[in-house]
């Protein structure tokens, strides 16, 4: 199911919500001590089939979080000041973090090619978080991810067939 529209996958991540939720939940309190061997491994497998570039629904949905690292190597890519690309493309949220003003984010291209993508930030390069260490404990992360990318969402479910708790 490597491949399917975006209206799609948001029922099916609707339909598992609950499943998936109790799942997380047991992950949280029983992890398996190979939990971050296995979602590297799943992580890898679903990327070598999943093209980012087909879908792009992360960057046309949500945006990323920008870290003061991440303003400062995109502005000095602007060749602006950090404060001047902070009053173009971003604003505070209620976390009190840096997020986009607007999403779809302003510099994905018509081909969902990124226009800053070798200064993107963090938050773009380490999406949709499959592979981090110690994964049980962004469950929520991950629950609110399968309903935005399709490769979460085969994770997810593969990892649920690989580690049955």
């Amino acid at each position: 199911m490597a491949h399917f529209q975006i209206d799609t996958l948001v029922k099916l991540a609707k339909d598992k919500h609950i499943e998936n939720k109790k799942y997380f939940d047991k992950l949280k309190k029983k992890t398996p001590k190979n939990l971050d061997y296995v979602m590297q491994d799943l992580h890898d497998a679903e990327f070598k089939k999943t093209d980012c570039l087909a879908c792009a629904n992360c960057c046309k949905t949500t945006g990323p979080l920008f870290t003061t690292a991440d303003i400062e190597r995109i502005s000095k890519h602007f060749k602006q000041k950090p404060q001047q690309f902070i009053n173009q493309y971003l604003r505070i949220d209620e976390d009190n973090d840096y997020v986009l003003k607007s999403v779809p984010c302003k510099f994905l291209e018509s081909d969902n090619k990124c226009f800053i993508y070798d200064v993107r930030p963090k938050a773009c390069r380490e999406f949709p978080h499959t592979d981090r260490k110690k994964f049980q404990q962004i469950s929520d992360l991950t629950l609110k991810n399968v309903a935005i990318c399709p490769a979460a969402y085969n994770i997810v479910e593969e990892m649920k067939k690989k580690l049955p708790l």
